[in-house]
């Protein structure tokens, strides 16, 4: 089966950087273009040894790259063309179709109760996006939450399949010696109560609450894994409260990095490692992935929101508790899991929940091969999966 991956860019981010988890899993010929933005994500997926090709987008109103998506899709004679995000989801059905690939899938990663990618919804939006969606096959929602937003939408039920995020479980196991290391690389004591956040730093994600709570517990440190526009407000706030010494902004993290042995410093299971508690403060979420990696890792977490724990058993998580999200409660519950952390109470890490494991990122490229499977018979097209496998250095 030959599969062309669209995106909108390959920056880092949670979107791109499933794919290319993905990629490594899916037992198919893939290549990805990526209409802008062939960035950290890119060179790994390369890296891999899946080609990327860069669509050069000059805008939203580049019209010029429709052309130009169509030629490359029937240039490559691919079986099915997959779709993720917005904008990719706009020109890469329309340029399928164009192409004569009547099999085109597209994956909703991203869409909140009010916006979607981290911009509000309007009503322009949504009209383009449900006249794209018809020009496809079959729409993935990431979460029961978002194929319930889906369908509200408009979006036929018979066309939406939930196929969850995953992660790669035993990449986040816990080790003591990790810890150790990235905290001597990023400055922090050893003894100290680290709380942790992962994800854009965008409004969205509310990550200033958090940076308000840790300040008003003495003691306390935030280690923000991301990069995003609220970057210098955050750090500014931080100042503002007396509490610049004890908040780190430590940047985006692609996972896995395309070179281990570069030595840009700690991974993301690193980092995770180097924290106490891992802390959600976003309250519109369309899956929660930064909080099943937290889980992963061992950590205690507190959310405001996450859909990936909604779709499963109330038990499936127990390190896992839901918040309000407000400043109080979050200085609350900080204090309370400070004295314990203080008092050196219970285990460094919990036992990995099966909520973690059932988000596999194996279990997830089978469950999305069956949707393939299901869009190609409907099309009259044949499942038939001549296996893949990215080229070794060795190679």
């Amino acid at each position: 089966m030959k599969v062309l991956h669209v995106i909108t860019g390959l920056g880092i981010g949670g979107a791109e950087q499933q794919l290319r988890l993905l990629l490594n899993q899916l037992p198919t010929d893939s290549s990805v273009v990526t209409l802008t933005n062939p960035g950290a994500v890119a060179r790994g997926i390369t890296a891999d040894g899946f080609p990327v090709a860069d669509l050069g987008i000059r805008g939203n109103r580049d019209l010029g790259a429709l052309p130009r998506l169509t030629r490359l899709i029937r240039d490559g004679r691919y079986d099915l063309v997959h779709t993720h995000l917005y904008r990719a989801c706009v020109y890469g059905r329309l340029a399928a179709r164009l192409a004569g690939v009547r099999t085109v899938v597209a994956t909703e990663h991203s869409l909140g109760a009010h916006q979607i990618e981290g911009r509000p919804l309007t009503a322009g939006a949504r009209a383009l996006y449900l006249g794209s969606e018809r020009l496809g096959t079959a729409t993935v929602a990431v979460s029961t939450t978002v194929a319930h937003r889906l369908r509200r939408w408009g979006v036929r039920r018979d066309r939406i399949h939930v196929v969850p995020n995953g992660i790669d479980v035993p990449r986040f196991s816990y080790e003591e010696t990790a810890r150790q290391k990235a905290r001597a690389e990023l400055g922090l004591p050893a003894d100290a109560f680290v709380v942790g956040g992962v994800g854009r730093l965008s409004p969205g994600k509310r990550f200033d609450t958090l940076v308000r709570a840790v300040a008003a517990v003495p003691g306390a440190r935030l280690l923000l894994v991301g990069e995003g526009p609220e970057r210098d407000r955050l750090h500014s706030l931080a100042g503002k409260l007396g509490a610049a010494d004890r908040v780190l902004l430590h940047g985006a993290c692609e996972d896995p990095p395309p070179d281990p042995g570069l030595g840009d410093g700690p991974d993301l299971p690193a980092l995770l490692a180097a924290m106490d508690l891992f802390v959600s403060t976003s309250e519109d979420e369309a899956f929660g992935l930064a909080v099943v990696e937290g889980l992963a890792a061992g950590l205690p977490v507190l959310h405001v929101t996450c859909p990936a724990l909604t779709d499963l058993p109330a038990d499936s998580a127990p390190g896992a508790r839901q918040i309000s999200g407000t400043v109080a409660d979050l200085v609350t519950e900080l204090t309370a899991h400070q004295e314990r952390f203080t008092a050196g109470e219970g285990p460094r890490r919990l036992p990995v929940p099966p909520a973690a494991r059932h988000y596999d990122i194996s279990r997830s490229a089978e469950q999305l091969m069956s949707v393939y499977d299901h869009a190609l018979r409907r099309n009259g097209g044949s499942p038939e999966r001549p296996v893949r496998r990215p080229a070794t250095p060795e190679e």
